[in-house]
């Protein structure tokens, strides 16, 4: 019996996974991962790929962390919050892809227990919604600090429309200094 439910978005590899949750009285159990996702979880080359890292966040309402990638090491992440809620983001940065330049939002919360899958290729980013939010999430790649990049929040070619409207988020000194989509473009730092 299948576990996941896996509805893959407009934006091709992107998945939102929701779990079989089992719960009573008492509380609740649900599995997070297992072989169910070994067809997704491809490097950009399309061999399989695994994960080999977590991670764990905590931030609190109003934190924006992204929009991250990797250049020569990307990452595939399997994301989710166990404590509270985010609005979170994946931009498309494979180039030669129909969708290139196209992002993808979902809201995550430790109430509805949706996970969600980005591929190697993709940007990645979220917005905390709630209070505190803690927020998880496996890689495909390890972390490697020489190779990180980054794209800025609120891009005007992307156009990412965050859900809280009018609002300044609190970044990292590193986030507040990301390049916009059309510098990312003439560095051709694509995939």
């Amino acid at each position: 019996m299948a576990k996941f439910h896996f509805t893959e978005t407009p934006l091709k590899g992107l998945y939102i996974i929701e779990p079989t949750v089992y719960g009573d009285g008492r509380g609740y159990f649900m599995e997070t991962f297992n072989a169910e996702f070994a067809p997704y979880l491809r490097h950009l080359d399309g061999s399989p790929a695994a994960f080999v890292q977590d991670n764990e966040s905590f931030s609190r309402r109003g934190v924006l962390r992204g929009l991250h990638f990797q250049i020569r090491q990307p990452q595939g992440k399997l994301v989710r919050v166990i404590r509270g809620e985010v609005f979170d983001v994946a931009v498309d940065l494979r180039k030669n892809g129909a969708t290139f330049g196209k992002w993808y939002g979902i809201t995550l919360s430790g109430e509805n227990k949706r996970q969600f899958y980005i591929p190697e290729g993709f940007a990645h980013g979220f917005l905390v919604l709630s209070e505190e939010a803690v927020f998880v999430y496996k890689c495909t790649r390890p972390y490697n600090s020489d190779d990180e990049a980054g794209l800025i929040w609120n891009d005007e070619r992307v156009g990412i429309r965050w859900p809280a409207g009018d609002f300044v988020p609190s970044l990292s000194d590193r986030d507040r200094m990301n390049p916009c989509f059309d510098d990312l473009v003439k560095k051709g730092v694509f995939f």
